[in-house]
């Protein structure tokens, strides 16, 4: 692989499409191999913004707007960093030759919603879900609960993240306000859901799967420890690395990965999310892209997840052994406002063996991830408590 110097004729150019705090890291770890990277998200100094080469800001649902700006600044490298694209324009730019999109076109048009992904895994590669169906209308979706899906069960937009849009159904009463509330909390609202079977599970995990070039020029897949999380309304809250699993159910896990990672072809870094209950493993969702619950991997891996992925979409050697046991806790908003500032930072990194990256999100709400407290520790269950312990020292407050 040979890479050019930023900001001059021979520039390696790498396009991001999205540029939140995941798209931030990926940026820097693709800035220390000498990258030129022009970040994109839908509003002005997102995090990726405030590190990039430059910066645009656009609808990237729009396809003429977003083939438009390809055509601009002519990357060499496309990487979709979020769901809300213009799909079929990235398959267009991929099938002119205008950019490598990674991993590639199809893997972020079948990731972009729900539905592609699920049936992908269940219908084709036929992996172990959790029953599911689609709905349209409120009547499909109350029809769907009782054909079969029952109560309690979840209720997500088939576009979104981070558990937007995303509610559990206890009763009937509920139906109507899950509806509403998918159709307009979601990242696009295409007036449809699915809806899933609530699933009694032991925990559930990230595995990291990184696909890379070795030597030879052929694909190989490997996968970081297991990092089990705890998720409030969908949206990850703590996570950790390594999750305690059996050998049985981590070998199942991993086939489960490499079958469906494979299938969606191309290389960098996937987060496979599953649920497991003993040696029982179900398939959840997959994203071609680095994971919100990976983040722990900034104090856990020699390499970490950002790390990974520019490598590997880079064509460069990937190593994704373990260094050490940690734990990530959230750091929220706080407050509704604009511009805030964090107090007691130097409190929380009293905590021994920790760290705290703050996002530099513009404006903050409630219940907004802006910063995520990072601990090792001798074992999971020390580093844990090292993290929550920083994560609650910090005071977001009112400029």
């Amino acid at each position: 692989m040979k890479i050019g110097t930023p900001l001059s004729g021979s520039a390696t150019r790498v396009m991001l499409l999205g540029s939140g705090e995941l798209g931030k890291e990926v940026v820097i770890s693709l800035q220390r191999f000498g990258v030129e990277v022009i970040a994109v998200d839908r509003y002005a100094n997102a995090p990726g913004h405030q590190v990039a080469h430059r910066a645009h800001v656009i609808d990237m649902t729009d396809g003429g707007a977003l083939r438009a700006l390809v055509e601009q600044e002519r990357p060499q490298i496309i990487v979709p960093e979020i769901e809300a694209i213009a799909t079929d324009t990235l398959a267009d730019i991929e099938r002119d030759g205008l950019a490598t999109v990674v991993p590639v076109a199809r893997a972020a048009r079948l990731t972009m919603n729900r539905e592609g992904i699920r049936r992908l895994a269940a219908e084709e590669l036929h992996l172990p879900t959790s029953a599911y169906a689609f709905a349209d209308s409120l009547d499909e979706l109350r029809s769907a609960i009782d054909a079969g899906i029952g109560y309690p069960c979840i209720v997500k937009p088939v576009m979104s993240s981070s558990g937007k849009g995303q509610s559990r159904i206890e009763g009937p009463d509920d139906v109507a306000m899950a509806w509403n509330y998918a159709r307009s909390t979601g990242r696009v609202d295409y007036g449809r859901v699915i809806v899933e079977e609530l699933v009694h599970f032991d925990f559930e995990i990230t595995l990291l799967t990184v696909r890379s070039r070795n030597g030879a020029g052929q694909v190989d897949t490997q996968f970081c420890a297991p990092i089990g999380h705890i998720q409030e309304k969908g949206d990850y809250v703590e996570s950790w690395q390594p999750q305690v699993m059996t050998e049985t159910a981590l070998a199942r896990a991993e086939d489960m990965a490499r079958t469906v990672t494979g299938s969606l072809g191309g290389c960098g870094l996937f987060g496979v999310e599953l649920f497991i209950t003993g040696d029982r493993v179900l398939f959840s969702e997959v994203s071609p892209r680095p994971h919100d619950t990976g983040m722990v991997t900034m104090v856990t891996q020699w390499q970490n997840e950002f790390e990974l992925h520019a490598r590997a979409i880079l064509g460069l050697p990937v190593s994704t052994a373990l260094r050490n046991p940690g734990a990530s806790a959230v750091i929220y908003g706080g407050v509704d406002d604009t511009g805030i500032a964090f107090a007691d930072i130097d409190k929380a990194l009293s905590v021994p063996g920790t760290e705290v990256r703050l996002f530099g999100k513009p404006e903050a709400f409630l219940r907004r991830r802006m910063g995520v407290a990072l601990a090792y520790g001798d074992d999971v269950e020390d580093a844990r408590r090292r993290a929550l312990q920083a994560a609650s020292r910090i005071r977001p407050c009112r400029a």
